[in-house]
């Protein structure tokens, strides 16, 4: 049937399905039997490629990589708005890299509080300790950010409402969804098909009756919410690709009968978002506006975080909580007062007062990791719909976001016709080893966070401080998200050697339509680690002398990235070796279509018609003094022209000497010698693929053979 017109909604039919009038919400029996049967006969059927479930952090992402890719896309949620208060609002550094990777980390920067310092506080309430937030120089950003999530979500959507070929529509949730078994395996079909409801009004956060936002949540227990049925309508569409990133009470899951397995801690912690009135500030020098521990003897742990606009986070262990039979609590007799006296407890001899509060929230810590993470590689699960874990440490959104921005690309180059559907299954194999990673660094935090400080040296149930100061710098590296190491795949082409010591497997990248194991030369780039994220250092343009971050010139546009370290380009014999991997590239330009110039930034989601078949770019960076060897020396693969456009001037740089800002020495950073350089491969969601010689091109060409639809 034709998709009917709507001039309120696109892509929503105006059908209205009947009004429910029985105590109970739902439609007499009849009614909902003759209901069925028009939804059966007249709903309409209307086509996107992928379909996301959920407007959250996770499906957003899902969504402005589908924009930066040019790909129709729907995303669904069942809420009448995007979050206002609360929620999740740590940032931590590799989020902040993936964010700036789409030019959008700039407003996130100015507006947020940074944690660069954690003070930590026991017994009577004195500073045991002071230390930095995160690895000092391991990023490009020296410290994570604390912004609302909300403003996360405006930044995303304000990017993504930039693209004609992403629509959101909210006040709209699924009803159902199904596979078509006989077109599973053809990639180019929409099998999946996802009935939609639209209501005229949807879920609203719960408001309390002065205004502020609430939440009480325990891991695993249904939300029900309460739908305005007055106005309802539905549409049937038909996509290649959903996502469910819908929440740890994922609809999505559900439906597909997937379960979370863990289990259920008797930690109960309440959170406030308030501005605090307190001597507390006073006397210990602003300690409430660093990230802060404070554990006692007897009433249990509270942690501070300040957060914008004067605000801080303030988690308050509930110590006394009685926890039933089930294993829950009793949800009815927490209030904020609940928490504000338990924090007040807590923090004695020191006052803790506040007039204005943003937000309210109580949870129960449970730590789960769903098992399966997509049904056939047409639906797939994100975010808190496949792990849920305490708070604290800050992981939920950054992990969520991670999540997509691992999925995302891939699906992309398999809706454009780019890569073979195979690469799908790289997305479970990869982000579930990080989510069972996850859970067990979440078990142990929350046990540090929830133990009492020792009494002496004889308690031996207690928590040494020191323990828990060292504890805290080891996590440092999984917590500020570096800690993501990718296993041997189709993407991750490692050595045997590489692979053995990382994680006791020999496998590399296997090309299926040989067999072949193609595997890459770690010692080549002993610090640029394969299955990691490809660090960032500071190079010279060739052209200008301006200094840039490298990571600036690899955005997230669904390329990859061939990274050609040069070496000594002086030396003769080292220029013939690049002029040689240029000529063998331009010999297989067939296989492996690059982008033929370098774009701004800015413009770089709006590529030209006939660069839509790239599937790379190429950036050369070599260690000669920039005055020793001319621009125009290097081959023309490597600094092209055009004849509308002229030459390309931002493919070429330098690890050198700065004029202003000295000499960061990017090859010693990335472990490749000066005079022989190497080829590094970086996926588009900035991981290390491969890594080869000069001469291997033919193994380049193996890796992408792997992975590639032939031309």
């Amino acid at each position: 049937m034709a998709r009917s017109q709507s001039t309120t909604s696109p892509g929503i039919s105006k059908r209205k399905i009947g009004q429910l009038d029985d105590s109970e919400g739902n439609p007499p029996a009849k009614k909902r039997m003759a209901e069925d049967a028009i939804r059966e006969s007249e709903v309409d059927v209307s086509v996107t490629l992928p379909l996301i479930i959920g407007a959250g952090p996770a499906g957003l992402m899902a969504a402005l990589w589908m924009a930066r890719c040019g790909i129709k896309t729907l995303v669904v949620d069942k809420r009448d708005a995007k979050v206002r208060v609360g929620h999740a609002d740590g940032i931590q550094c590799r989020t902040l890299e993936i964010l700036e990777s789409f030019d959008l980390v700039d407003r996130i920067w100015k507006e947020s509080c940074h944690m660069a310092e954690n003070p930590g506080s026991d017994g009577l309430i004195y500073r045991s300790s002071r230390m930095s937030n995160t690895i000092p120089g391991i990023s490009r950003f020296p410290c994570g950010v604390l912004l609302a999530q909300h403003r996360i979500e405006d930044i995303l959507l304000e990017e993504i409402h930039k693209c004609s070929t992403v629509e959101i529509q909210r006040n709209v949730e699924p009803t159902s969804i199904q596979m078509d078994s006989k077109k599973i395996h053809n990639h180019n079909a929409h099998a999946v098909t996802v009935e939609l409801r639209r209501t005229a009004k949807g879920i609203s956060e719960p408001v309390m009756s002065n205004g502020n936002k609430a939440s009480i949540w325990q891991s695993g227990e249904p939300q029900h919410a309460h739908v305005d049925q007055s106005e309802t309508y539905y549409e049937k569409f038909r996509a290649r690709y959903a996502i469910g990133c819908d929440g740890a009470h994922s609809w999505t899951r559900a439906q597909l009968g997937f379960c979370m397995e863990g289990e259920q801690t008797e930690y109960v912690w309440g959170v406030l978002d308030i501005v605090p009135l307190t001597d507390f500030r006073r006397i210990l020098v602003a300690d409430i506006r660093s990230r802060c521990a404070i554990h006692s003897a007897e009433s249990g742990t509270i942690m501070i975080i300040p957060r914008e606009d004067g605000l801080v986070r303030i988690y308050c262990q509930l110590s006394t909580m009685v926890i039933r039979n089930d294993g829950r609590f009793d949800r009815s007799s927490i209030t904020p007062d609940t928490i504000l006296q338990a924090a007040q407890k807590i923090m004695k001899p020191y006052k803790l007062e506040y007039k204005h509060r943003d937000w309210w929230t109580v949870y129960q810590i449970g730590q789960r990791v769903g098992n399966q993470f997509s049904a056939e590689d047409r639906i797939f699960l994100a975010g808190d719909a496949i792990h849920t874990h305490s708070p604290k440490a800050g992981q939920g959104m950054n992990v969520s976001i991670q999540d997509t921005y691992n999925l995302g690309w891939k699906i992309a180059m398999v809706i454009k016709g780019l890569a073979k559907p195979s690469i799908l299954k790289t997305y479970e194999t990869e982000r579930r080893g990080i989510a069972q990673e996850l859970i067990a660094f979440d078990q142990e935090y929350s046990r540090l966070w929830s133990s009492r400080p020792k009494k002496d040296t004889q308690d031996q149930d207690g928590l040494s401080m020191v323990e828990f100061e060292r504890a805290f710098v080891q996590q440092q590296l999984f917590s500020s998200g570096f800690g993501v190491h990718y296993s041997p795949s189709l993407l991750t082409a490692k050595s045997s050697d590489a692979a053995t010591e990382m994680n006791g497997s020999s496998t590399g990248a296997t090309n299926p339509s040989d067999g072949d194991v193609v595997t890459s030369n770690q010692h080549l780039a002993t610090k640029t680690v394969l299955g990691q994220r490809f660090p960032s250092f500071k190079v010279i343009n060739h052209s200008d002398a301006r200094s840039w971050h490298l990571a600036h010139w690899l955005p997230s546009d669904g390329l990859f990235h061939i990274l050609l370290f040069a070496g000594d380009v002086s030396q003769p014999a080292q220029m013939t070796r690049v002029r040689n991997f240029a000529a063998e590239i331009t010999a297989r330009s067939h296989m492996l279509p690059l982008q033929r110039r370098q774009r701004s930034r800015k413009i770089s989601r709006r590529r030209p018609s006939e660069e839509q078949a790239a599937v790379a770019r190429l950036l050369t960076i070599h260690s000669t003094p920039r005055q020793a060897v001319e621009i125009h020396h290097f081959p023309p693969l490597l600094f092209p022209y055009d004849e509308e456009l002229g030459y390309d001037y931002n493919c070429i740089f330098v690890d050198g000497e700065s004029y202003y800002e000295g000499h960061e020495r990017a090859y010693e950073g990335y472990g490749i010698n000066l005079v022989r350089g190497c080829v590094v491969l970086v996926r588009p969601d900035q991981h290390v693929a491969w890594i080869g010689e000069l001469e291997d091109v033919q193994g380049l060409e193996r890796y992408f053979a792997g992975i590639l639809v032939e031309p």
